[in-house]
């Protein structure tokens, strides 16, 4: 497979629901713009690619729909939001907790919360790799990026349908 195969051409959100914060929509921006310039995405048992990602909630799990570039369905695989709750609420707390120190004086806060946000992320990122791992194989930073944009689409859907708590 070449590298232009095993990537993402495109990622969506469900967007069913309006924009919970400001700040969570500006990192899932960021987060598909970083994606789409670099990830590696290879599902497993398929030649192919590049290939489409719609990524929404389904009866209380997550459902990642995976389609090639011309928009054909390849293949859905759902992912229960159980083993990331934990994860997902610790990332909130420290979000809030970065965005309040942003408006503080003082670097030395920041670079602590960003730490423990970079560490947060970073298991939430092997936690999904592990998930996937039987069904699609993704690098570190393509798993950091996707852990971003269930944040913002569990967030988005939080008041709603109570996914974080």
């Amino acid at each position: 497979m070449s590298p232009i195969e095993g990537r993402l051409c495109n990622v969506s959100l469900d967007r069913s629901f309006s924009a919970r914060d400001p700040r969570i929509e500006r990192e899932q921006e960021l987060a598909v713009i970083d994606l789409l310039e670099s990830n590696s995405f290879i599902p497993l048992g398929h030649e192919g690619g590049p290939y489409r990602l719609r990524i929404e909630t389904a009866d209380g799990r997550l459902a990642l729909h995976i389609a090639d570039d011309q928009g054909m369905h390849v293949v859905s695989h759902y992912l229960s939001i159980a083993p990331f709750r934990r994860l997902l609420k610790d990332y909130t707390r420290i979000c809030e907790s970065y965005y309040d120190a942003v408006r503080r004086p003082g670097p030395e806060r920041l670079e602590a919360i960003d730490i423990g946000r970079r560490g947060i992320h970073n298991e939430a990122a092997q936690l999904l790799r592990e998930r996937l791992s039987t069904k699609v194989l993704i690098d570190k930073d393509t798993a950091r990026r996707l852990f971003t944009l269930i944040y913002a689409l569990l967030a988005r859907h939080a008041p709603h349908q109570g996914l974080l708590s």
